[in-house]
């Protein structure tokens, strides 16, 4: 369970409250015991590293980024935009955030709470003003002027000691260039050596990383994305072996048990498992809760257990709006049910639990005031008490649904699964992910049934029943429910 938090714009209101600069150092322990106390392993501090004036200048030019930053925060200033967090100047904490003495300090805070500290690796690009633009310019993919002339917003004219580069934006191949970043140029040997050295000196300040479009370094990609582009300017012999493969080996050499999690889209998941990353964004499962129907959400969830339980599962996070603005109340709560009660890794958003609606463009370091959800916090309390029992931390399996009788179809809106610990208790979830009441039966594949009376207890609702075991494994057990209507039963 990961919770991640916007460092920046945490802090500024910390500085608000205080009435003066906050830094690491002012992140109340009153918080991190809340992250303890709700059953969190992860704390994720987005947004720690050095970034720069480029960064900040650019934001703050771009006129249609400007009206983004409008519609979230009407009366944004000048000073509230602060540039992308995911410009990197340098893997050294922000001396604004109080520098690296600062992210000792919360790590050790973390760490006496038994809490694991998160932070970011963005491997594809740097900011403008990195200090390799100029003294290494080889680093990055070049252009030619040419390309300048063509495509002026795709790349920058640098001049160095004697010699002018032009230097690509970085990108991935589906959208616009970063124009506040550059693009690193992973068929170069020396700047592979570069970046493994980089994320050596990360991993020795955090116990895990969150690497940032991890699938932009893939050799296929690289190559889709650049295309003749794609052979280092200063003509060394490009290489083209996978780099995450050496670079995490090379991590855990040095810290066993370092975790790294991927952001990674376009049905390249599996890929990023198989060459070592530990857990990888499940977007899939967010878009088909999005959207819909339930078919499409369980089939999702039918895939092979072991990858499974190497997805991170998410209703929210900085890039995606938030929940409470996007799934409608009913909805949102089913959504979280099948989410955060899957297998894998469970990443929440500071603000999702209290249902902040107004998502935030990473460039600013300012949000609004908005006002509390108390009916979701109180449902949050309860899903995340189901997320701290044993059982959720056990044997998964995927249920079936059979129709309540012939001819009613609805029992295809149904998802359901359940969940064995080791004690004489298991969890059973259902949920009719529909807009229509719903009926089905649900088959309990549990064991320890058979000839025995068995006391169900809806987590969420606190209502009660008793049923036959036998039946409850054979026929099993009759649901009848609102749309988007969810139980979590304890199954004694």
């Amino acid at each position: 369970m990961v919770y991640e938090i916007n460092t920046r714009v945490l802090l500024a209101e910390r500085a608000r409250e205080l009435g003066r600069p906050a830094t690491l150092d002012d992140l109340p322990d009153g918080l991190l015991d809340a992250v303890k106390t709700q059953g969190f392993g992860w704390v994720w501090l987005l947004g720690v590293w050095q970034t720069g004036a480029a960064g900040r200048r650019i934001s703050r030019a771009r006129q249609e980024w400007r009206e983004g930053f409008r519609k979230a925060l009407p009366d944004v200033r000048e000073e509230d935009i602060v540039g992308s967090p995911f410009a990197v100047k340098a893997y050294r904490a922000d001396a604004g955030l109080g520098g690296d003495a600062a992210l000792a300090r919360i790590r050790a805070r973390l760490a006496k709470r038994g809490l694991r500290l998160m932070l970011d690796f963005v491997p594809n690009h740097t900011a403008c003003d990195h200090p390799w633009a100029r003294t290494h310019p080889e680093y990055y993919v070049h252009g030619t002027d040419a390309d300048f002339s063509r495509e002026p917003e795709n790349w920058l004219s640098i001049r160095t000691a004697g010699a002018t580069h032009v230097l690509a934006h970085g990108r991935d191949p589906n959208f616009p260039s970063w124009p506040d970043t550059l693009q690193l140029d992973y068929r170069h040997e020396r700047l592979r050596a570069a970046m493994m050295g980089e994320l050596s000196r990360v991993a020795s300040r955090c116990d895990g990383v969150r690497c940032d479009m991890a699938m932009l370094l893939l050799p296929d990609v690289i190559a889709r994305t650049w295309g003749e582009h794609s052979r280092p300017a200063d003509g060394s012999r490009p290489v083209v072996e996978p780099f995450w493969p050496l670079a995490i080996e090379a991590v855990r050499r040095e810290h066993p048990h370092f975790l790294f999690l991927a952001e990674v889209y376009w049905d390249l998941e599996a890929r990023l498992q198989e060459q070592g990353f530990d857990f990888t964004y499940d977007k899939r499962l967010y878009d088909r809760l999005r959207s819909g129907p339930a078919r499409a959400v369980r089939e999702h969830l039918g895939a092979p257990l072991a990858f499974q339980e190497r997805s991170a599962r998410f209703l929210e996070n900085h890039d995606e709006p938030r929940a409470a603005a996007t799934f409608a109340p009913e909805p949102h709560r089913a959504a979280a049910v099948v989410a955060y009660l899957a297998p894998g890794l469970r990443l929440f958003h500071e603000g999702q639990l209290e249902g902040r609606r107004v998502h935030v463009p990473m460039h600013l370091g300012r949000r609004p005031d908005e006002p509390v959800d108390d009916a979701l916090v109180d449902f949050y309390c309860r899903l995340l008490a189901c997320l701290r029992r044993p059982e959720a931390h056990g044997r998964w399996r995927l249920g079936e649904c059979r129709p309540a009788w012939p001819g009613n179809g609805s029992f295809d809106d149904f998802i359901t699964f359940t969940w064995e610990g080791d004690a004489a208790t298991a969890l059973l979830v259902a949920v009719n992910y529909g807009p229509a009441r719903a009926q089905c039966f649900a088959p309990a594949r549990l064991h320890g049934l058979a000839h025995r009376q068995v006391a169900l207890t809806d987590l969420l609702s606190g209502a009660r029943d008793e049923r036959d075991g036998d039946d409850l494994g054979a026929r099993g057990l009759y649901l009848d429910l609102p749309g988007w209507g969810r139980h979590v039963f304890e199954v004694r």
